[in-house]
């Protein structure tokens, strides 16, 4: 195994974790996750994936961008909530939270029409893990908005639910807890895991599969 370690925290980071899933194994993954019910794009960038979400979001219904790296990264975050082109739920939530009006916050949240984020692994037989501190992506993700999005760099692609799970606790939780602490001066929480193991309505969601690594 190759790792380092965090100057923050200390927590040792698995680096495999970082190598793009090959041609075979991204397009395993694209087939299980379409056998599962779930709309699948495979792109070759960032950029490419970046143009085809705005081209996928409807213009007329509520759309809310979970935290995700992957967004800030790729620019859609920034397409999404500050373009004007959409009707984004973000800059009236994070006015609730700065009101400290945390139940209006998460009520305002509940159901969008459209979530856009991504995840932490696929499998090659087609499941979806996102973890998460406080879950408030989890149930929009699961159900109560009418379609997920998610954008989902080649590197997050492993061969099985273990490998998922080990993924999440010794790679993107430690990046993740680097970055909350350069910000807050606090630790990262890994609260709660999603396991989506199929989607039951068809094409309510969708996952754009980008052949380079992006996010973690």
């Amino acid at each position: 195994m190759t790792s380092l370690t965090t100057a923050e925290s200390g927590l040792p980071i698995d680096t495999t974790f970082e190598q793009p899933a090959t041609e075979e194994q991204l397009q395993r993954a694209a087939a299980a996750l379409r056998d599962h019910n779930f709309a699948v794009e495979v792109v070759d960038t960032v950029a490419d994936a970046r143009a085809l979400v705005n081209r996928l979001l409807p213009a007329d219904k509520t759309i809310f961008t979970a935290s995700s790296e992957t967004l800030r990264i790729s620019g859609l975050d920034e397409d999404i909530n500050t373009s004007g082109r959409f009707t984004s739920l973000r800059p009236k939530l994070m006015e609730l939270r700065e009101e400290g009006r945390f139940d209006e916050m998460r009520v305002a949240g509940a159901a969008p029409d459209v979530v856009v984020g991504s995840v932490h692994a696929v499998t090659e037989d087609g499941r979806l893990l996102a973890a998460s501190g406080s879950g408030s992506q989890l149930s929009l993700y699961s159900f109560s908005a009418a379609q997920s999005i998610w954008v989902v760099g080649a590197q997050k692609i492993v061969p099985d639910l273990d490998t998922a799970l080990r993924r999440i606790e010794t790679y993107s939780y430690p990046r993740e807890d680097a970055r909350f602490r350069a910000i807050s001066g606090t630790p990262a929480m890994l609260s709660k895991i999603l396991i989506i193991n199929r989607e039951m309505f068809p094409e309510r969601g969708s996952v754009v599969l980008v052949r380079e690594p992006i996010g973690y």
